[in-house]
């Protein structure tokens, strides 16, 4: 059965305001509960004599300790396109061993939503100066990791290729993408392989231009279904996120990005960024990487971990849970604590193949 997005539902399902203090969360490394400390807020961002806010919240062994406590480093989680924060919260199987910041973008979320702006406010290098202020902010500007989802992998690789942050300790591209291209033809193939009245359905809708149709909407859910998140029914968290992302009063972030960022049809890192970010440690996380919109980062980055989920889904956090945290904290302690040097290598499932 589809589900409705509506402001009773986005009131319903954030449920960030009646979180307790201090949270038991399963540790998926074991048959114990761990007790993780919770902290949620808001930073001050200021902006050419505006100020706006940016909404976080992390997850640590001890948030009363130093953020830097660990020794990698905290991880700094990037969500996908005009979404919040919540559908990647699963990441704070992490915090045993890693403390996480989660935070939703501008106009996202609860961080400043900001109506009243045009497409023109709407930059990657306003995406990369908030996720700056975060830094600053926290202190961890000398000593961080970045994990980006989607747009998110976006993000991440646009910030340290503009930005070359000398504290980066490692990087993880989870379900991105290197190129509108590449990303369009893999939107393609799969649409194909949804039942032919739903193509009809979205085909139809999209010629006519009545995308922000409820029947448009539901026939994107099957997609979504099949692709996006496997897990049925879906979670909340990935409801409430689908929910922000189709609302249909505050689209101008997608919009913006679909615009004058030309992230559905001209945006390609496949030369320029890659090469910038070449020696950063990284970790990729695709479903196949032969059909990957993201298999260029593999080729062009020379300290690079490839792991590939057999579940075609593009929400692994989700469906595959205990083993994406097991390949991520694995990443994480790898580069961390012992700071080798990566070749390149291929995982499938539990095969490694050494390029």
């Amino acid at each position: 059965m589809p589900y409705a997005c509506n402001k009773s539902n986005l009131n319903g399902l954030n449920g960030m305001e009646v979180l307790p203090e201090h949270l038991c969360i399963q540790h998926m490394f074991s048959d114990q509960t761990t007790t993780l400390k919770f902290s949620e807020g808001k930073i001050p961002f200021y902006l050419g004599g505006e100020v706006f806010e940016t909404y976080y919240k992390f997850f640590g062994p001890d948030i009363d300790a130093s953020i830097l406590s660990i020794a990698q480093g905290p991880l700094v989680v990037l969500h996908g396109s005009g979404m919040s924060h919540d559908y990647l919260t699963t990441l704070a199987d992490l915090a045993p061993s890693t403390t996480v910041i989660f935070y939703d973008q501008l106009g996202s979320g609860q961080s400043s939503r900001l109506l009243w702006k045009d497409s023109s406010f709407w930059t990657i290098d306003l995406f990369i100066a908030q996720l700056e202020n975060l830094l600053y902010f926290f202190g961890i500007s000398h000593c961080f990791n970045l994990l980006g989802h989607c747009w998110g992998g976006v993000l991440a690789s646009e910030f340290i290729a503009r930005r070359h942050p000398k504290g980066l300790q490692s990087l993880v591209l989870s379900n991105t993408l290197a190129s509108s291209k590449l990303r369009n033809e893999l939107l393609a193939a799969q649409r194909l392989k949804l039942p032919e009245r739903v193509q009809a359905m979205l085909k139809k809708h999209e010629a006519a231009g009545t995308t922000k149709s409820e029947e448009y909407r539901n026939a994107m859910r099957v997609f979504w279904a099949k692709h996006g998140c496997r897990v049925q029914p879906f979670p909340p968290e990935f409801i409430y996120t689908q929910c922000v992302s189709e609302d249909p009063e505050d689209p101008r972030v997608l919009e913006a990005m679909n615009g004058n960022m030309r992230l559905d049809s001209e945006w390609d890192m496949t030369q320029t960024v890659i090469s910038s970010i070449r020696h950063v440690p990284t970790l990729l996380i695709t479903a196949d990487l032969t059909e990957s919109a993201s298999a260029p980062f593999f080729w062009g980055i020379d300290r690079m971990k490839c792991v590939q989920f057999p579940t075609p889904s593009h929400t692994p956090q989700w469906g595959e849970r205990e083993r994406y945290m097991a390949v991520v904290a694995e990443f994480l302690k790898q580069t961390g604590h012992e700071r080798c040097v990566l070749k390149n290598f291929f995982v499938v499932v539990s095969m490694t193949y050494i390029i």
